[in-house]
C-alpha cells in the first residue's frame, strides 16, 4: 500500500488523542472528520481504520502516561538533574527526574557561597541526589495575561514543585546522554574563556542553544524586528550545519554514502548538545528521515514532518502545549504546504520574500495568543537577517569555535578581525529596532477569533495554490486583522482594573470604547540589601506584570500616566512600561521628581520626549461624560505619602476616588476641604490598608460601596491590617484585596458595578 502523504492523517489523529487525554475525551470526536476527509481522498478502508484506531490507541497510551504523572512521588527519594536548570543568585531551580523517569520541578536555596561555587563548576545533568523537602503549590498568575506556573508545569509533564530542604550527591547516571551534556557544559565554559565577551553569548546561543547570557536589551531588539528565531537552533540552522559537515567529509575523501551515514550518526548527538529544544529535534528528525528514504522509497517532506511529529508527541505528549513546539511545527508545515507556490517563483529574492511571508502568516495568530504583539517589520527584517545569519554569522561562529582551540595568538587574530564587523551589525540592529511603530498590539485573541484567523489563512493559501489574483487573497487575510484591531474598542462601558502587582499599586482605567486609557502608578519592588553571591536577577514588575497586562488587553498607548508619589512600590516599574508602551503625558506630585527613585523615569521620559506635568489640587478635566479632578495635594512641597496625588472620578451617578498612599492626616484635611463630595461607589484605599490610613472619620464620611486594597499576597507588612478591614465591615461596606483576589476588574454600567477577578467571580 502506498503510504505517500498519508502520515499527515496519522499525525492529526495522534494530535487529537493527545489533546483529548489532557482535556476531555470528547476531543476524540474530531477523529471522525479526519477519517471522512481520508474517505474523500479515496483512502483504502484499511488505512482509514488504521487512522481511527491509532487515535484511540494513542489516547489510551497518553492517558496512562498522564495518570502515572499524577501519582505522588516519594520524598525523600533519589532524583537526577536534567539539562534544564538554572542557578540564579542563591537559588537553583529546574527539572529533576525520579527513578521512574517522572519529572519534578525543584527549588533549592544554596546554603553558602562555597556550595554555589561547587554547583557552578560542575554540570548537574545526569547527577543523582538524595533530596528531601516539601511539595509547594504553584503561585497563581497575577492576571489572565501573565506567566502561569501551572501551564508551564503542564507543558513539561511535571508532577509538581518540590521546595528542597536537603540535597545529598550520591553518584551519576553514566549514560551517553550525560556524556554529551558534559561536553555541552565544557563547551560553554570554553566559549566563555576564549571568545571575547561581546561575542560569547551569541556563540553559545547559535552553537549549543544556550540563550541565558544574551542580554535582555539584545533579545528585545530581536523581538521588535521579529527575528528572535535566529537565536534558536532551527531547520535552516541544521541544514547549514549539515551541509558544512557533509562537504567537509567529502573534502576528506570520504565516500558520499559513508559521509551521509556519519552525518546521520552525528545529528542526534548534536540535538542533545544543542539543548534538545523541539525545533532542534524536529529539524534533526526530518533530516534523518529524508536521508534514510533516499536509499529506498523517497519520503515526501510533509510525511517526514508528520512522522517526526508523531515520534515527538508519543515520547512527550505534553509537548503540544510548549510554545516552541507549536511554532516550530506550524511554521514548517506552512512552508511545506506552500511549496507548490514557492516553486513558481523564479527570482531568489521573490522566493525568499514568500518563504518569510508564509512562515510569518501561518504563525501570527499563535504569536498574538502567546505574546499579544506582532512585529510589523519582521517581513523585511527577515529578508536581511536570515541570509546574514545563515551564510555569514553562523558559519563564522563555527569556524571561530574550531580556531579557538588553536594557540591564543592565532585565534585572537581572527577574533579581532570579526568583532568590529559584528559590532557594526549590532549597531545596525539597535538602530532599526529603535524606529517607531515597529509593533502591532491588538491584544490576545479569543479562541473563536483564533479560529477565524486560521480559516482565513487556509482559504488564502488555497487561493494562492490555485493561482488566484492577490486582489482576492488580500481581503481574505485582512478581515480577521480588522476584527483583531476592533476587538478591544467596542466596549461601551467604563472599565477599571486594579492590577495585582504584589506589594504595590497599579490601576488601569479604560474610558468607554477605549477612547482614552489612564494608568495610575506602575507597581515596583522594595529591594533590600543582600550579599553579592545571593543576589538574584531582579524581578521587574513593570516589565513582567504590567506590560503583559496592557499588551494582552490590546492597550498600546497610555493617554495619561499618573504617578501618585515617589515610592518604589508605586513608580519603580514606570520606566519599564514606558520602554514598551507609548505615553502621551505623565502627571506627578509637585516636587517629587527630585527623589532618587524617579531618576530612571526622567531619563526615559526625556529620551522619548514625554511631557511630565506636576499637578495639584483643583486641576480638573472632562472626557465625554467622565469627569476627573485632583483633590490633593494642596502645596508644592513634597514630603512623602501625604503628598500623594488623589484623583476623583465621576461618570453619571458613579463616583470613585484613588488615594495613592494618603494617610490619616491627609484624609482629615481632604474631608475638610471638600465637604460637598458625595459618598463613593469605589475607593482605592490609602497605603495598601495600613493602620496609618483609612481612618474611621474618612470611612464614615465617604462610605464607599466597594474598597480595594492593593497589597501583596502574604506580604511582610501585614497589609491590609485586620482592624482596618474590620473598620469598613462595621459599616457594612465591602472590601477586596488584590493579594487574595488577584487582578480585580470593575465594569461600570450606568450606576452599577460588575466585579470580576482573576481568582474568582464576584
Amino acid at each position: 500500500m502506498d503510504l505517500k502523504h498519508k502520515w499527515v492523517y496519522l499525525a492529526l489523529a495522534v494530535l487529537v488523542a493527545s489533546i483529548g487525554a489532557h482535556e476531555t475525551p470528547l476531543f476524540l470526536l474530531l477523529l471522525f472528520p479526519i477519517v471522512l476527509h481520508a474517505h474523500y481522498k479515496k483512502f483504502h478502508p484499511f488505512l482509514m481504520a488504521a487512522i481511527l484506531l491509532s487515535g484511540i490507541a494513542s489516547f489510551g497510551y497518553f492517558s496512562s502516561l498522564l495518570n502515572e504523572i499524577e501519582k505522588p512521588a516519594v520524598l525523600p527519594g533519589f532524583y537526577a538533574w536534567t539539562a534544564d536548570y538554572k542557578i540564579n543568585g542563591d537559588l537553583v531551580k529546574g527539572f529533576m527526574k525520579d527513578e521512574n523517569g517522572r519529572k519534578v520541578y525543584v527549588k533549592y536555596q544554596l546554603r553558602s557561597e562555597q556550595e554555589k561555587r561547587r554547583f557552578e563548576e560542575m554540570p548537574l545533568a545526569g547527577r543523582k541526589f538524595l533530596i528531601d523537602g516539601e511539595w509547594e503549590e504553584p503561585k497563581r498568575p497575577h492576571h489572565a495575561y501573565s506567566f502561569d506556573m501551572n501551564d508551564y508545569l503542564k507543558s513539561h509533564g511535571v508532577m509538581g514543585i518540590v521546595k528542597v530542604e536537603s540535597m545529598q550527591y550520591v553518584g551519576s547516571a553514566g549514560s551517553l546522554h550525560q556524556f554529551i551534556n558534559q561536553m555541552r557544559f565544557s563547551l560553554e565554559k570554553h566559549i566563555e574563556e576564549t571568545f571575547p565577551s561581546s561575542l560569547a553569548p551569541e556563540a553559545e546561543a547559535l552553537l549549543i542553544g544556550l540563550q541565558e547570557d544574551v542580554e535582555d536589551e539584545t533579545k528585545r531588539a530581536y523581538q521588535k524586528l521579529g527575528i528572535t528565531h535566529l537565536f534558536a537552533i532551527s531547520g535552516l540552522h541544521i541544514a547549514v550545519l549539515s551541509w558544512i559537515v557533509f562537504e567537509s567529509l567529502i573534502r576528506l575523501r570520504i565516500r558520499r554514502e559513508l559521509a551521509a551515514i556519519l552525518l546521520m550518526s552525528l545529528l542526534p548527538g548534536y540535538a542533545i548538545l544543542a539543548g534538545g529544544a523541539p525545533s532542534v529535534w524536529r529539524a534533526v528528525a526530518v533530516a534523518e528521515l529524508l536521508m534514510i528514504s533516499r536509499w529506498k522509497r523517497r519520503l515526501a517532506v510533509d510525511d517526514a514532518l508528520a512522522i517526526s511529529f508523531i515520534g515527538f508527541v508519543l515520547l512527550e505528549p505534553w509537548a503540544i502545549y510548549q510554545i516552541g513546539f507549536q511554532l516550530s511545527f506550524l511554521a514548517t508545515a506552512g512552508l511545506v504546504y506552500s511549496s507548490n507556490f514557492l516553486q513558481t517563483q523564479k527570482s531568489w529574492w521573490a522566493k525568499s520574500f514568500y518563504v518569510t511571508f508564509f512562515s510569518q502568516i501561518i504563525v501570527y495568530p499563535l504569536l498574538l495568543y502567546h505574546f499579544y504583539e506582532l512585529s510589523i517589520s519582521s517581513l523585511f527584517a527577515n529578508l536581511i537577517y536570515v541570509p546574514l545569519f545563515s551564510f555569514a554569522i553562523l558559519p563564522t561562529n563555527i569556524v571561530l569555535l574550531f580556531l579557538s582551540f588553536l594557540p591564543d595568538p592565532v585565534s585572537r587574530c581572527f577574533f579581532e578581525l570579526y568583532e568590529p564587523l559584528r559590532m557594526m551589525i549590532a549597531k545596525m540592529t539597535f538602530f532599526l529596532q529603535s524606529l517607531p511603530y515597529q509593533l502591532w498590539m491588538p491584544g490576545k485573541p479569543s479562541l473563536l477569533l483564533m479560529g477565524i484567523c486560521y480559516i482565513s489563512i487556509f482559504i488564502a493559501l488555497y487561493l494562492l495554490d490555485c493561482r488566484a489574483n492577490w486582489r482576492a487573497v488580500v481581503p481574505v487575510l485582512c478581515i480577521p486583522l480588522l476584527l483583531l484591531y476592533f476587538q478591544g474598542k467596542v466596549n461601551p462601558h467604563l472599565v477599571i482594573n486594579f492590577v495585582d502587582v504584589g506589594q504595590g499599586d497599579c490601576i488601569v482605567i479604560e474610558l468607554p470604547y477605549r477612547r482614552k486609557v489612564y494608568v495610575i502608578d506602575s507597581g515596583g519592588v522594595l529591594r533590600f540589601g543582600q550579599e553579592e553571591w545571593k543576589q538574584r536577577e531582579p524581578f521587574e514588575v513593570g516589565k513582567q506584570i504590567v506590560v503583559p497586562f496592557l499588551k494582552g488587553k490590546g492597550i498600546s498607548k497610555i493617554d495619561v500616566f499618573i504617578l501618585s508619589h515617589a515610592d518604589s512600590d508605586h513608580v519603580e516599574g514606570a520606566e519599564e512600561i514606558l520602554e514598551e508602551i507609548r505615553a502621551e503625558e505623565i502627571h506627578v506630585s509637585p516636587s517629587s521628581l527630585s527623589e532618587p527613585v524617579m531618576k530612571e523615569l526622567l531619563d526615559v521620559a526625556k529620551k522619548q520626549r514625554v511631557p511630565i506635568k506636576e499637578q495639584i489640587a483643583g486641576y480638573s478635566w472632562k472626557d465625554g461624560d467622565v469627569y476627573f479632578q485632583y483633590l490633593w495635594p494642596q502645596d508644592a512641597e513634597y514630603e512623602g505619602n501625604n503628598d500623594s496625588l488623589v484623583l476623583y472620578m465621576k461618570k453619571g451617578g458613579f463616583d470613585a476616588m484613588f488615594t495613592g498612599d494618603l494617610e490619616a492626616e491627609g484624609e482629615r484635611k481632604l474631608i475638610a476641604l471638600y465637604p460637598t463630595l458625595p459618598e463613593l461607589d469605589l475607593l482605592k484605599a490609602g497605603h495598601h490598608g495600613s493602620r496609618t490610613s483609612s481612618s474611621e472619620e474618612f470611612v464614615e464620611r465617604f462610605r464607599p460601596a466597594l474598597t480595594i486594597f492593593s497589597a501583596g499576597e502574604n506580604n511582610r507588612f501585614g497589609h491590609p491590617h485586620k482592624e482596618v478591614v474590620e473598620r469598613f465591615h462595621q459599616y457594612g461596606l465591602k472590601t477586596m484585596t488584590t493579594g487574595d483576589a488577584g487582578t480585580i476588574e470593575i465594569t461600570v454600567k450606568n450606576q452599577t458595578m460588575r466585579v470580576t477577578s482573576s481568582n474568582k467571580q464576584e
